[in-house]
């Protein structure tokens, strides 16, 4: 049976854009462009802009040829193009996904976003936060940490609405 997270994720997107709004401040990072991953950080991405304010509306990209594990597993039935409708080179990225765990997905946005430019900086922002890093990539922003059994996964499913639920595999 799943375990649902969705009365929380109200509470975790407002914790994210409070810490974001922090986080930028301190950093005097000043016109930052905001990019969601499909399609989960997309979602979120969608939540956080309005609240931000942002200038520039939201881009997203689709990952799934930058992944490592593209010959493994395929290629995903649902690819969507990437949309960055902005510049990216010297332009302060957020960076946003919905639940960071080994850190792979992360690195293949990189990769995808410095092909479209050279940002000045980026801020990884993620509503859920799952130590099993098998790559050294951390998130800036966190809504949560959790810890699960190998056999767990967290799944956001939205976009209205947003609802996150930790799912046992099979």
């Amino acid at each position: 049976m799943p375990q649902n997270l969705t009365a929380e994720t109200s509470s975790l997107l407002e914790k994210v854009c409070n810490d974001l709004i922090n986080h930028l401040d301190e950093n005097q990072i000043k016109d930052p462009v905001m990019v969601g991953i499909h399609s989960g950080g997309v979602w979120v991405g969608n939540e956080l802009l309005p609240r931000l304010a942002l200038k520039d509306p939201l881009g997203s990209l689709d990952i799934s040829f930058y992944r490592d594990d593209f010959s493994q597993t395929g290629l995903n039935p649902k690819v969507k193009p990437s949309s960055l409708p902005f510049t990216t080179e010297n332009r302060h990225v957020i960076l946003v996904d919905d639940v960071i765990m080994t850190g792979r997905t992360i690195r293949a946005a990189m990769n995808e976003l410095f092909d479209y430019g050279r940002p000045a900086t980026i801020t990884l922002v993620t509503l859920i936060n799952i130590n099993a890093r098998q790559l050294p990539i951390q998130p800036d922003i966190i809504g949560k940490t959790m810890v699960l059994s190998p056999q767990e996964r967290v799944k956001l499913s939205g976009p209205n609405p947003l609802s996150l639920e930790i799912i046992k595999k099979t």
